[in-house]
Formats: structure tokens, sequence, C-alpha cells
């Protein structure tokens, strides 16, 4: 990844400034996005410290507008895209009854359609280069989680959208990759969004017990350089993959007693 330029939505917290420092120590050029300002602008102040050649990009990438200036924006400062990790996100916790809809549409405008704006305006540098488009996906794309409607019918809709695109691409010698983590310790669950929208503001899982967002990026630089196709992390996350396709009534129960017992679950 030496000298490839990486372009990461949602680069200021969590996995997407783990990913930032990853490939930044490895030698690429980081674009990172983000909505506010301030928290953008600390996470490329600390990552410059560590000797990583990075910029940050103010980009709401539900908007795609805003997806059309951060491509011109990567190829202003560094010539090219070779590297597109779509990571911004955010997730939900309410019982479909009762959430209203409006959560589920910013949930999806956010994890689905910024991720389909975000490639289609990096696609023709990352074609012409033979790059890559990453989606930081979820378990929660291969199996429903029970009070995360929103989110996890987004990442079901982009585990489809990768696999359409690396079907399109196949012989144009570009990579796509469908990231899932398992839970991995970041500050998505305390941006949750709740049943009406406001924000919950705390995990209700212990952070400590997950796997680190450190870790996590490891993992996926190890996948880029490598191209893999899929990329399933955690036991625990291997696990459900496996037995919900091979024991889908047993994980129903399985997943639903697990995720009563969160902190102040929605599941009765």
């Amino acid at each position: 990844m030496k000298d490839k330029v990486v372009v990461i939505t949602g680069g200021s917290s969590g996995i997407g400034k783990a990913l930032a420092e990853e490939f930044g120590k490895n030698g690429s050029k980081i674009l990172i996005t983000g909505r506010n300002k301030a928290d953008l602008d600390q996470a490329v102040s600390s990552l410059k410290q560590k000797g990583i050649s990075i910029s940050g990009f103010v980009a709401d990438v539900s908007l795609e507008e805003d997806n059309r200036k951060m491509a011109a924006e990567a190829v202003r400062l560094f010539g090219k895209i070779d590297v597109l990790i779509n990571n911004a996100g955010i997730t939900m916790r309410a019982l479909f009854e009762e959430a209203d809809m409006s959560v589920i549409k910013k949930v999806m405008d956010i994890n689905f359609y910024g991720v389909l704006y975000a490639t289609q305006a990096c696609l023709p540098q990352i074609i012409g280069n033979k790059g890559s488009v990453i989606g930081i996906s979820s378990i929660a794309g291969f199996r429903g989680l029970p009070g995360r409607a929103g989110y996890s019918g987004s990442k079901f809709a982009l585990n489809g959208f990768l696999e359409v695109l690396r079907t399109e691409l196949l012989h144009r010698h570009v990579h796509v990759l469908t990231a899932c983590p398992g839970f991995t310790a970041s500050n998505i669950r305390n941006r949750a969004l709740t049943k009406d929208g406001s924000v919950q503001g705390e995990s209700p899982r212990d952070e400590k017990e997950m796997m680190t967002a450190e870790e996590c990026a490891r993992h996926i630089y190890k996948a880029t350089v490598n191209r893999k196709k899929i990329l399933v992390l955690t036991a625990q996350g291997k696990l459900t993959v496996f037995l919900n396709k091979w024991f889908p009534s047993l994980t129903d129960t399985l997943v639903y007693n697990a995720m009563a017992k969160e902190a102040n679950s929605p599941l009765k």
C-alpha cells in the first residue's frame, strides 16, 4: 500500500481512524472525511504527529454532492485515488413496531446510499488504477439483529451491492472487499439512535470485551493487500454466520436471548 491514495469515509474516530493509521503507517496517503470539523481536525492532527500523510475533508456521506467534492479533493491533493474505504456508519436501537420511520431512513441514507454515492464518485479513478473498493459491513449484514431493523437492513443491502459491484468489475481487475467485523469497540453504539431519533448516549454492551478498532483495522489492511473478497471477523461472528446458514431456527433463539441481555434492551 506504499504511496497508494486511500479515501476513508467517517475517519474521525473508531475503526475509520484506526484504518487511517494502519494504512498510513504502511506508506499510504490518506484522505479522511467526517461531518464534525473539530473531530476531523483533531484526528488529522494526531495522525500527522505519527508521521502519516493525511488530510481531512468535511463531508456528509448521505449527500451525493459532498461525495463528488470528496473525490475531487483527493485527486487535487494526491493526483489519484487507489482505495476507497466506505466506513461511515450509524446504528439504531429500537423495536421496529415502535421506531419512527425517519430513524430507519437516516440509517439507510448513511450506511447504504452513502456507500453508493462515494463509490460512484471514486470509481473512475479506482477502475483506472485497478484499485480497491472496501465496504465496512457487519455480521448484522448476514444475520438480522432484533432491535436493529434499520442497521441490519442497511448492511444486508450493502452486502448485496458489494456483491453486484464485485461481479460487474470481475474482468476489470478491481478488488471489492466486504469486511464484516463482529462487535468491535468504537463509539457507534454511544451514538446509536433510539426509536424517536434521539441519541442513545452510552453503549449497552461491555466495550472492553470486544475486538479493538486497531486489531480490526489490521485485519482489514491485510485483507486489502491480499485482495480478499469477504472478511468475517471474531470467533463469535464466524459462528453466528455458520449457525444462521445451517440452523436458522436455533439461531433465532440464540440471537434473541443474547440481545435481550443488553442493558435497557427494547426486547421484552
